[in-house]
């Protein structure tokens, strides 16, 4: 993945309500009807919400008749993971002559 990419993923994650929508779903696939009545949003707003969070990669979706259908995806929150990961380390952590202080000493 590229530094573009990588970006997308974590502006996804830079909303409240895009935060409370990935909590809705971490109990499972939920329409978009259950999401507007839960979260008290308009149907635009979900949409627009909606949209950032697939495009991240860490929402799926599929319609039924005239409703989505949401749940989170779990290849993406595990590239999310790896993603997050690469950032969010230390070479000392794989190197033990990389000696930068991040650790604490004793």
């Amino acid at each position: 993945m590229g530094l573009r990419e990588d970006v997308k993923k974590m502006k996804a994650l830079t909303d409240e309500n895009r935060l409370a929508i990935l909590l809705a779903l971490q109990h499972g696939e939920k329409c978009g009807c259950d999401l507007l009545e839960e979260l008290n949003i308009t149907q635009p707003t979900l949409s627009h919400h909606m949209k950032i969070l697939a495009d991240s990669g860490l929402v799926d979706y599929y319609k039924e008749g005239k409703w989505m259908h949401y749940s989170i995806s779990a290849n993406g929150v595990r590239e999310f993971r790896e993603m997050i990961s690469a950032y969010a380390r230390c070479d000392c952590e794989t190197d033990s002559s990389v000696s930068c202080g991040c650790k604490k000493k004793e």
